[in-house]
């Protein structure tokens, strides 16, 4: 029984960033919406695309491919947001799409080599591998800014 206890289940969504798979625990999940165009605020990093009204709650929307250091593209109806909750706050991460929710176990995940000159693999928790594709797990405090100043 404690061998099970070890081999914690957990869900990841997966969605795509410029080509690439990626995944967080559904757990800081919050929702998934379509994409909305976002106000723009002055002064705020490049990543952040701007605020949008989440039914009266001013939410702060980051580019998930500008904070990887990814090529970004062009919006389109296609581009989801995803809305998850850290230390209570609410961000908005855009992503290309959605992919899949998939079960997987604490075995199940590798962690990234220590490749210190790529500025993704900072944000990068784990790595594991879903239908002979490698599947990117984000370590979701090192992605999203918990400073308010850096995210407005």
């Amino acid at each position: 029984m404690s061998e099970q206890g070890q081999n914690k289940d957990l869900e990841l969504l997966t969605f795509r960033v410029a080509d690439q798979e990626y995944s967080l625990d559904i757990m800081s999940v919050r929702e998934i919406r379509g994409w909305t165009r976002t106000t723009p605020m002055p002064h705020a990093p490049d990543y952040m695309r701007g605020v949008i009204n989440l039914r009266g709650t001013v939410l702060p929307v980051m580019d998930l491919a500008r904070r990887l250091n990814l090529p970004s593209q062009e919006t389109n109806e296609r581009n989801v947001i995803i809305v998850v909750k850290l230390s209570g706050t609410l961000t908005g991460l855009l992503v290309d799409a959605v992919s899949d929710i998939v079960a997987i176990t604490e075995d199940d995940l590798q962690p990234p080599p220590d490749i210190s000159s790529d500025p993704q693999m900072s944000v990068v928790r784990s790595l594991t591998v879903i239908d002979d594709q490698m599947i990117r797990v984000l370590d979701l405090a090192a992605v999203v800014p918990v400073s308010s100043d850096e995210a407005a």
